[in-house]
């Protein structure tokens, strides 16, 4: 009988959740993170266990997915291999600086990159992402060899089979078996949920499966590749994330349930709880079959059977207490009334029926604490305290390097993980909300019900109340899908009243959208750093001095109180502009991002912008040379977008859109087209939508000007909403094609006859299977007359 598995190494560095690991050397771990880095472990020495931690690679956005090429004569240190949200495959060798370009970068996803693979021969890599698509590429020529398709939903996980073939899971619950062409062999149906992992079955295990399944239903399913059921391994009592075969022959899997289990044949041998919320991957060293784990609280473990790699009894020990002191969110504990719970007597009296089961039991302060079946101790663990939830048995919670009362879970889209929304009773709900909205690129239609989300699951304590709800002008009512907060059939979220799938009809538009949300004080704080850079690189001359720093100062408190009001005059904000189109004209195209921000809110928040002069020049010639002028900086493309579409909060900026309509049209469409970029895609389906309602408004509809116009915009968005795959861009430019139909049968016959209107919603349906999606495609359609 093997012995347990102990820690060995809690290694600490990311500060954000640790969503996957790589375990490919016994003195190597590598790890990828929110964080946007992934980060490489070295060991340094034994006895114990220490490692030294360098960064690999700095992204931009979350790193999701990583894999290892072993050593190669080409490549004699291998390859690491990670993607992420900004659908980019990075390849890296392992010695190589962040700052350095990469080997190779894969560039062919238009969504989150959320799986990788390399194939036991090494020959190819296999890559799956949000788009619905896997994608074979050939290692060495870096060129993508083949397309896996007919997913009906995200494709979290790929497995390089063997030479010939490769198995995806999806979302929509099926494994797909393919072969290296990209042809499609056979569906294998039976999960009952999200399909998250999958793994090679040791050819020694008693099941006889060749490969092993598993994902939100918390069940581990054995498979032949012909699709026969052979087995099922039961024990996860939530979501199931990774899954892995180890070297002794036994499998490993890891889960939202805080565990890491050890199954040998159909048997769970251990369950090693951990001090998070999640623990999102789980990788073996093929070498020895130690074991690494990355967790929600952005620590990698490394664990041992081996006593000589095992951590010295104060690390061991200060493990097990802080699992012991962790929170437990009630919901996630399944308890139906406390009251009926066993005593501290039970743990004295009676056994565990198998390994990994969970008891809770009522303590003598009428807490609630629960305990774990150890099969190898034969005795039960205390692995934490019950709580109402995360955060308020009064211990903070950490997330993302900060500590907070409460970190909730909140489920956005079926079969995605769910994102954490931090909170402090100290903070307004609705700032919180806001903030929460803004760093996980949300629709604002959630700000609403995430307030009041955290104001009913706070139980009553002490918070900040708003000053003022967000009035009909701060509200984007364009929700990208059910808003769940857990699971928990307690919890009273209010509907998503702005949910337009549950409305009869939405068409035509007739309110313009902004996009306001932004953290302040973040934006001016990183003003304030590039300005002292400036200074350093030798640039004192265009650097912020007393008086433009306190016009930055001076705006803040205005502008915030404008966007969450009607625009109105102010001075601080006329000074502000000012100072923002100074930033954009004097500093370089990489320090421009915050100051473009700043722009983009200005423009919702005051008529100052759209009034603004210089030598005849209007902020749409500044957009055009400062935001517009470097194709490769999509950001601020992107933020120079959202500047336009916010114009429409003021009368004057919507009489400026309409008179530089053909200029910001293409610039638009010049900088936009073929773009892979989430947030600029939305940006630019927003603006459009905006030009749709204007050009519709009552002022404008007979206006010989406003068919031209339509008509160039019909094409465009007919292109949209025909190659984009993110939902909430289609859906918008699905709203903007349906309000500009109402400018005639001239319109409506264009869309039809010329630029096939009909075959673009058809893709928009494929692309996206949502009710709202449906329902506009088939008001357009009634409006089409087909």
């Amino acid at each position: 009988m093997s012995a347990d598995y102990k820690l060995a190494a809690s290694l600490e560095g990311h500060e954000d959740d640790v969503r996957a690991v790589v375990f490919p050397h016994p003195s190597v771990v590598l790890s990828a993170s929110r964080d946007a880095t992934v980060r490489l472990w070295k060991l340094l020495s034994q006895n114990p266990p220490t490692y030294d931690c360098s960064i690999s690679s700095h992204g931009s956005a979350f790193i999701n997915a990583i894999t290892y090429l072993p050593p190669t004569s080409t490549f004699p240190d291998g390859l690491i291999i990670s993607g992420g949200k900004d659908t980019i495959i990075e390849v890296r060798q392992p010695g190589k600086p962040p700052e350095e370009n990469a080997d190779a970068l894969l560039l062919g996803h238009s969504h989150n990159v959320c799986a990788l693979d390399v194939s036991p021969h090494g020959n190819f890599v296999v890559s799956g992402s949000w788009d619905g698509s896997a994608r074979l590429w050939a290692i060495g020529k870096w060129e993508c060899i083949a397309v896996l398709e007919g997913h009906d939903g995200s494709v979290w996980t790929v497995l390089a089979y063997d030479r010939k073939t490769i198995i995806t899971g999806c979302a929509d619950k099926i494994i797909r078996i393919f072969d290296t062409r990209g042809k499609f062999s056979h569906a294998i149906k039976g999960s009952t949920d999200v399909v998250r992992s999958l793994c090679r079955v040791p050819s020694n295990h008693p099941s006889g499966a060749d490969f092993a399944s598993a994902g939100n239903d918390g069940v581990i399913r054995l498979w032949r590749i012909d699709g026969r059921q052979v087995g099922e391994l039961i024990g996860h009592e939530n979501f199931i994330y990774s899954l892995i075969s180890l070297p002794s022959g036994e499998l490993a899997s890891s889960s939202e349930d805080r565990t890491v289990r050890i199954w040998r044949g159909s048997e769970c041998v251990q369950t090693i709880t951990h001090p998070a919320i999640s623990v999102w991957g789980v990788a073996a060293c093929s070498e020895n079959g130690d074991i690494a784990s990355g967790a929600s609280d952005r620590k990698v473990r490394i664990f041992s059977r081996a006593k000589d790699r095992q951590a010295g009894p104060e690390a061991i020990q200060a493990f097990e207490d802080d699992v012991k002191s962790s929170a437990i969110p009630q919901q996630s504990a399944g308890i139906p009334n406390k009251e009926q719970l066993p005593g501290p007597e039970f743990l004295q009296s009676k056994s565990g029926t198998k390994e990994g089961q969970v008891q809770m039991i009522q303590e003598a302060d009428g807490s609630v604490s629960a305990h774990q079946w150890s099969h190898g101790t034969q005795s039960w663990m205390n692995v934490g305290t019950v709580v109402d939830a995360v955060g308020s048995s009064g211990k903070k919670t950490s997330h993302a390097g900060k500590d907070y009362d409460y970190v909730f879970d909140v489920d956005i889209e079926d079969g995605k993980p769910p994102l954490k929304l931090p909170y402090n009773l100290s903070q307004n709900p609705y700032e919180a909300a806001a903030t929460f909205i803004q760093n996980n690129e949300l629709p604002i239609s959630y700000l609403d019900q995430v307030a009041a989300f955290i104001t009913s699951n706070t139980q009553g304590a002490t918070i900040g109340q708003p000053s003022q709800g967000p009035g009909p002008s701060a509200s984007d009512p364009w929700g990208a899908g059910a808003y769940r907060p857990g699971d928990n059939s307690n919890t009273s979220a209010p509907p998503p009243s702005s949910s337009l799938g549950s409305r009869p009809k939405v068409l035509p538009q007739t309110t313009y959208l902004s996009i306001k949300t932004a953290n302040l004080r973040t934006v001016r704080k990183k003003i304030e750093e590039l300005s002292t850079q400036l200074i350093t690189e030798g640039s004192k001359d265009i650097s912020l001095d007393e008086k433009l720093l306190s016009d930055l100062e001076g705006m803040m408190k205005p502008l915030e109180t404008n966007l969450s009001s009607t625009p109105t005059p102010n001075s601080a904000l006329t000074l502000g502009v000012v100072l923002v189109i100074y930033l954009l004209t004097t500093w370089p195209p990489s320090h421009r991002l915050p100051a473009l921000d700043l722009l983009r809110l200005l423009a919702a928040a005051t008529p100052a912008v759209a009034e603004y002069r210089s030598d005849s020049a209007t902020i749409v010639d500044i957009l055009a040379a400062s935001g517009f002028e470097d194709k490769d900086r999509e950001n601020n493309i992107m933020l120079s977008v959202r500047a336009f579409g916010n114009l429409f909060e003021t009368q004057q900026g919507r009489n400026l859109a309409d008179k530089e309509f053909e200029k910001i049209h293409e610039l638009v469409k010049s900088t936009s087209a073929g773009t892979a970029n989430r947030s600029l895609t939305i940006a630019v389906a927003t603006l459009y939508l905006n030009y749709a309602v204007l050009l519709t408004s009552s002022s404008h509809s007979s206006l010989p000007s406003s068919l031209d116009r339509g008509l160039a915009l019909l094409d465009n968005l007919t292109s949209l909403i025909g190659t984009a795959v993110d939902a909430e861009a289609v859906y918008r430019g699905l709203v903007a094609v349906g309000t500009l139909l109402s400018l005639g049968e001239e319109v409506a016959e264009a869309a039809k006859e010329i630029y096939d209107l009909p075959a673009a919603l058809g893709k928009a349906e494929k692309a996206v299977r949502e009710p709202r999606v449906r329902g506009v495609v088939g008001e357009i359609r009634g409006l089409l007359k087909e």
